[in-house]
């Protein structure tokens, strides 16, 4: 009797427990794309109950759910598919919405991600694993400059800072009027300031190689104006870099690269010991990377790490060592005996992961660490008293006499005695973000982050001499000083679904941003920047040649609180028509507050054609760099190396030369265009633009101590420093960029193993002038008008050029992009090899030198090598001067490679780019060759955007396992 009750108990109890029992039940699963491959990421959930999860690297998941639950699968890219589970497990398989993934974009949107084509304003989406590897160039900055249409790098010499950093910029702006993310997250700006070149001159931009190029899975280039979404540096455009999430494989490169240029390596110079040189292949770089990913918990954590190591050699570049008459028609450049780029070694690290935490909410943390030492040749000292050398850079004995230090000096071919300072960096780079992510039950999806970043920018001086310190040169390396940058970003995002989307459905975001920004100027050793007195009559050049160290007068620490919010709306009444609209209102501490707004829209006219466009405003504080930066440093000015003070905004001298105080920058961006896809596997996007700027913090022009119609307070000012010139940052200029980017995609299967795909990319752009913002207190400078300008180059209206914003000032500004570049690349794959050309041209950009200094004019003029044959005279004086104008016409770079698969693991590259060896023309008005080397390089050419260096091979190997 007892033993038929426990068992009807028991079965009573059974009956009970089952439903529990049930609910307990542990589900795995794969997910896979229609080709069998594990998709990792895609989004779980169970209906009633809301559990969810993430599949890992392989597509598998566990999860938790009752018989007859309802289990949903989605994934950006795919169509989403839901099923009733009933036993055992749970493979599915998710069609693609899009035949190729990387279409699928994540920046412009606050939603889950949209593809590329349907987006209602420009995006490119480029995959460095395809791209970064076929190529001699092994730093993300070069090599976005062949891949993205309207993306603008050059590399410089003789530049200070800017030879030891490669700051890119976006339709033709400045490199801090684009705002850089990182997996959707503001990216910390270099604390360096560029103040020579063309691009990034008067600006501060981020430095994209500033962390290891293998962390990166792909970089989302939105080419639109975006300030209202996502701040106010967004006027040209937002780069997201999206990081690597990869787990459980060794992805490991080698490479080794050098230019082997038969025409301008100044190695077949050598015997004539005019130039520096190195060997007949220079700048051989060599760079290691691995990256690796690791699953963290059972959850679809991970957490996945790279570093990359890159040491790269110096490059020495002229024409040919001869006298006026040799080949190039170009004299034997003794200013800068070191052209060329300088040496570099950098290690950098980072990691970026992801832990659910359960309930639907997630961990993330990413961050970044690199180091750079570089070194880069300086302008020549020469010891011959002529126009552009003088004795004062020199150590003498107190008798005015040389001190020669042999490990240091040398006597040149022109038999002159020489020296080259190097000019040294130490740069390091921090950064750090944490954040959580969750779904609440009520479908409002919330982001918390902070993300920290910081910049340091030292200065050294080598193989060089404080010359005013008389008699002695035991010291010969000095510690400059330098700049750092710390920024602090605090963000709060909310967004909800509401309603279905393409059915009249609205996505909602809010969000709050609190950022701190401090910018600071530490000073050098006392002996890199002190005038020593002397009893001995002798006026020699104070501070350490090459690049003086930052004195305690430009030391400075300025912070600034700036607070946003915004709103942002998609709106999607039916499935071809989408609107979007954004409002972002900001407070800085120091400029007060400001309103910005976007919208766009898209229309899919047809299934595979859809038009695209956008309005919005933009604004933009000028940066703490560009306020507080000051030094006295050496200055190429009228063919003189002269002491030249950029002094920054709260400077005596800077209100003396009546330059008022900075403001904001503000714009108005639009842009029109479309998408169609006319066959399969084929994509055509064109897309039109404008981008009016007013007030534009810029560089002035050089103010000249002996300018007789300055304001007296400012000539004697300038001459008590010892200084020669003068330049402040100015709100100078108003602009209009207009252009159009063209890309077309084709892509094409053969066979099971055999495909090819072509990719055509072009930019075609024009900067007008559209005012010079000229202070009331300079307007009567006596360059204040210039008939030459007048008359014959026209590029704006309402004011005339001046000392404040020269003729020199205004083409380096035209010059912040080329006026057309595109770019064809073909790669044909089959079984296991594939090979691949890329043909890019690069259009038009002109620049002019310093001109001759005794022509009374500001539009730099020189006089002609043969007058009885000069067939560009002007009417001035005695009709032997023309133009100093530098025009660097079109030309093409090819670059090609090919890829052989050794075996499942190893893959080994080989390549060159730039194969035909070609250079850019010369800096010079063909007429007046006597003056080449007359512009700010000193150099045969200016850092114009396709390079100076010639033909450059590589070899690559690539590890997988």
């Amino acid at each position: 009797m007892i033993n038929k009750a426990l068992l009807l108990f028991s079965f009573i109890f059974t009956l009970i427990c089952l439903p529990a029992i049930a609910q307990k039940q542990s589900i795995k699963g794969i997910v896979t794309d229609n080709k069998g491959n594990g998709l990792e990421g895609v989004s779980v959930k169970v209906m009633p109950n809301n559990a969810t999860t993430t599949t890992s690297k392989n597509g598998s998941f566990t999860i938790t759910a009752n018989a007859n639950d309802l289990i949903s699968f989605s994934y950006v890219g795919f169509e989403s598919k839901s099923v009733k589970y009933t036993s055992g497990n749970l493979n599915i398989t998710l069609t693609p919405t899009t035949t190729d993934l990387q279409d699928v974009i994540l920046v412009g949107s606050r939603g889950l991600g949209r593809v590329k084509t349907e987006s209602p304003v420009p995006v490119d989406v480029i995959k460095l694993t395809e791209v970064g590897l076929n190529t001699a160039r092994m730093d993300l900055t070069s090599t976005l400059n062949y891949v993205a249409p309207s993306f603008n790098y050059n590399k410089q010499s003789g530049a200070d800072g800017a030879d030891h950093i490669d700051i890119g910029t976006l339709r033709g702006l400045g490199p801090d009027q684009t705002l850089v993310l990182i997996n959707g997250k503001r990216r910390h700006s270099t604390a360096f300031v560029g103040l020579f070149g063309t691009r990034g001159r008067a600006g501060s931009g981020v430095d994209l190689n500033g962390f290891p190029m293998s962390a990166v899975d792909r970089i989302e280039i939105l080419r639109d104006g975006a300030s209202a979404q996502y701040g106010s540096d967004a006027i040209a455009g937002v780069m997201n870099i999206v990081l690597r999430k990869n787990t459980g494989e060794w992805n490991i490169s080698t490479g080794l690269a050098g230019y082997y240029d038969k025409k301008f390596n100044t190695y077949q110079f050598r015997k004539n010991n005019d130039y520096l040189s190195d060997a007949p292949i220079d700048g051989i770089t060599k760079s290691l990377s691995a990256n690796r990913g690791f699953n963290v918990g059972k959850k679809g954590g991970f957490i996945n790490v790279s570093i990359d190591l890159l040491d790269q050699g110096k490059t020495f570049r002229q024409a040919a060592s001869s006298d006026i008459a040799n080949a190039d028609g170009l004299p034997t450049n003794t200013w800068r005996q070191g052209f060329g780029d300088g040496s570099m070694k950098s290690i950098g690290a980072m990691f970026n992961m992801e832990v659910p935490l359960g309930d639907d909410i997630k961990f993330y943390a990413f961050g970044s660490m690199n180091n750079k030492n570089s070194d880069a040749y300086a302008y020549t000292r020469n010891w011959s008293d002529n126009w552009y050398a003088k004795k004062n850079r020199f150590p003498v004995n107190s008798d005015g006499r040389l001190i020669f230090v042999p490990s240091i000096m040398f006597t040149s071919g022109s038999g002159d005695t020489s020296y080259n300072p190097h000019i040294q960096t130490q740069i390091q780079d921090l950064s750090l973000v944490t954040g959580f992510s969750k779904t609440s039950k009520n479908g409002w999806d919330w982001d918390f982050s902070n993300a920290i970043g910081n910049n340091n920018f030292h200065y050294f001086g080598e193989g060089t001499f404080n010359a005013s310190n008389i008699g002695n040169v035991s010291q010969t390396h000095f510690d400059d000083g330098g700049f750092n940058f710390l920024q602090n970003t605090t963000n709060l995002d909310l967004s909800k679904q509401f309603g279905k989307v393409n059915h009249g459905g609205v996505k909602v975001s809010y969000g709050a941003e609190m950022r701190f920004e401090q910018y600071s100027i530490f000073r050098g050793e006392i002996a890199s920047y002190k005038a020593y007195t002397n009893n001995f009559g002798l006026e020699q050049a104070p501070g350490s040649q090459g690049f003086p160290g930052f004195s305690p007068d430009d030391k400075v620490t300025a912070n600034r609180i700036v607070t946003g919010l915004y709103t942002d709306l998609e709106y999607t009444p039916t499935e071809a028509f989408l609107l979007t609209g954004a409002v972002r209102a900001e407070n800085y501490s120091d400029f007060g507050s400001v309103a910005t707004f976007k919208t766009s829209a898209r229309l899919k006219v047809t299934d595979n054609f859809n038009l695209r466009g956008s309005f919005s405003t933009g604004y933009r504080a000028p940066s703490l760099q560009q306020k507080y930066f000051s030094n006295t440093l050496t200055s190429f000015s009228g063919g003189n190396l002269v002491q030249s003070r950029i002094a920054n905004n709260d400077d005596p001298l800077t209100k003396l030369a009546g330059i008022p105080s900075l403001k904001q920058e503000t714009s108005i961006n639009s842009s029109i265009g479309f998408s169609w896809k006319p066959a399969k596997g084929l994509t055509v996007t064109v897309d039109g633009y404008s981008i009016q700027m007013k007030d534009r913090v810029v560089l002035s022009g050089l103010f000249n101590a002996s300018d007789e119609s300055l304001p007296t307070a400012l000539t004697d000012k300038l001459n008590s420093l010892g200084v020669a010139t003068a330049q402040f940052f100015s709100n100078a200029v108003n602009t209009t960029n207009t252009g159009v980017d063209i890309v077309i995609d084709y892509q094409k299967k053969l066979s099971s193993n055999e495909k090819i795909k072509f990719l055509f990319t072009g930019n075609i752009q024009h900067i007008a002038i559209d005012k010079i913002n000229i202070p009331t207190a300079l307007s009567s400078n006596k360059f204040a008008t210039d008939p030459y300008y007048t008359d014959r180059a026209k590029f704006y209206t309402n004011e005339m050029p001046s000392t404040f914003f020269s003729t020199r000032e205004i083409y380096f500004l035209k010059a912040s992009a080329p006026e057309s570049k595109f770019s064809l690349t073909a790669d044909y794959t089959k079984n296991k090899i594939s090979i691949g050309a890329r043909v890019t041209y690069f259009g038009n950009v002109a620049l002019t030198g310093f001109g001759d200094p005794d022509y009374d004019g500001i539009y730099p003029m020189v006089p002609v090598d043969n007058p009885s044959t000069a067939k560009n005279t002007t009417n001035f004086n005695d009709g032997t001067y023309v133009p100093e104008l530098f025009n660097y016409k079109g030309k093409f770079t090819t670059d090609i490679y090919a890829n052989l698969q050794v075996n499942k693991k190893i893959s080994w590259i080989v390549g060159a780019d730039n194969l035909f060896n070609v250079h850019p023309d010369f800096a010079v008005n063909s007429q007046a060759k006597w003056y080449a080397g007359d512009n700010e390089t000193g150099g045969p050419w200016d850092g114009v955007q396709m390079g100076y260096n010639g033909l450059r091979i590589f070899s690559k190997l690539v590890f997988k396992f």
